[in-house]
């Protein structure tokens, strides 16, 4: 599943936003933005694995939570044992980056690190929904890998049924509309 920040989420943290949810439970809900590329390369910050990421080879800016660590978003090979690799949803999922990476080679069809994670705790992300803040909508694989992400909100939005599609083509300010 993924999050689209409605007009409504003022939080400069996710305005405009699109989360890739990876876990909820009943304790909360954990996902990475996946639209907020910086500018630092993952080669600078985690060597080898500059290597093996997906284009552009940058870190991603997952969210405002624990910046200082990393989370690895893999797509896994089809019927592959993937060392370090755990399932999400089918082939897409969390990969170890202990994981010595000529493991991964092979493994791995794709590959995208984010510096820290967007987190909600018990009832949080709920609540959030109900009052307009976020749209929780199906995402596909290539969601998750496109090289250009600056118009993954919109992409994402138009592919919704009925209403929610036109929100794709909203103006960022209402008022120039």
């Amino acid at each position: 599943m993924l999050l689209l920040a409605s007009p409504a989420l003022l939080d400069p943290n996710f305005v405009d936003s699109v989360v890739l949810l990876l876990d909820v439970n009943p304790d909360g809900a954990l996902g990475v933005i996946l639209n907020r590329p910086s500018a630092l390369p993952v080669s600078e910050v985690l060597g080898e694995w500059g290597d093996v990421v997906e284009e552009p080879e940058v870190l991603f800016q997952g969210g405002p939570v624990s910046t200082d660590g990393a989370l690895a978003v893999a797509l896994a090979v089809p019927g592959a044992a993937s060392p370090g690799f755990q399932p999400v949803k089918d082939r897409l999922g969390l990969l170890d980056l202990d994981t010595p990476t000529e493991l991964v080679v092979g493994s791995v069809d794709r590959l995208r690190i984010f510096a820290g994670y967007s987190g909600w705790g018990t009832g949080q992300l709920q609540a959030e929904i109900e009052e307009g803040s976020w749209y929780a909508v199906p995402g596909v694989a290539d969601d998750v890998f496109l090289p250009d992400t600056s118009d993954l909100w919109r992409r994402v939005m138009r592919r919704q049924p009925g209403d929610l599609a036109m929100h794709a083509t909203r103006p960022a300010d209402p008022e120039l509309n």
